[in-house]
C-alpha cells in the first residue's frame, strides 16, 4: 500500500470519494471509535451523490464527534494505492473545534477521545499516522 499526498488544486474534485478531518478541541486531539470496533479513528467518512466535498468534511466532522461551531482549512487531496494499483483519494482537512455537543443518536460513532497525540489502537494504523504527521507538518504544529 502507498500513500500520496497532492496539493489541492491537482486531483479532480469529483475523484475525490471521503473527507478526513484531524480535529482539535482544548488543544486536544478528537479520535473517534465506531460502535462496531474497538479501534480509534480519525473523524470522516464517505462522500454522499452530489455533495461538494467540504461539505462532506462538514456533515461528517458534526455527526462523527457533534462538533457544533469549528473553522474548517483543506490541507491536501492524498490517495491510497493498494497493491493491485486500485487508487482511492480523499480530501484531507484540518478542525478546530470551537463547541462541541452530544454525538447525534443516529451516528455509528460509539465513543469520542480527546487525546496530546495519535492512539496506539488506530483502525488504520498504516494510514491515519501518514496523514498526522503529513498535516502537522504542514500546520507547522510539533508532534504531540
Amino acid at each position: 500500500m502507498q500513500i500520496n499526498f497532492y496539493d489541492l488544486d491537482i486531483i479532480d474534485d469529483v475523484k475525490l470519494k471521503y473527507a478526513v478531518i484531524l480535529t482539535r478541541y482544548n488543544n486536544q486531539w478528537i479520535f473517534v471509535r465506531h460502535k462496531e470496533r474497538q479501534t480509534w479513528e480519525v473523524p470522516g467518512g464517505r462522500r454522499e451523490p452530489n455533495e461538494p466535498i467540504e461539505e462532506t468534511a462538514r456533515r461528517e466532522l458534526y455527526e462523527e464527534t457533534g462538533a457544533q461551531s469549528f473553522s474548517l482549512l483543506p490541507l491536501f487531496v492524498y490517495s491510497v494505492k493498494i497493491d493491485n494499483g486500485d487508487e482511492s483519494y480523499g480530501g484531507l482537512y484540518y478542525s478546530e473545534v470551537k463547541e462541541i455537543g452530544q454525538i447525534p443518536p443516529e451516528s455509528e460513532i460509539g465513543e469520542i477521545i480527546f487525546m496530546k497525540g495519535l492512539p496506539s489502537d488506530l483502525t488504520y494504523p498504516s494510514i491515519q499516522p501518514e496523514l498526522y504527521k503529513k498535516a502537522l507538518l504542514k500546520l507547522n504544529i510539533g508532534h504531540q
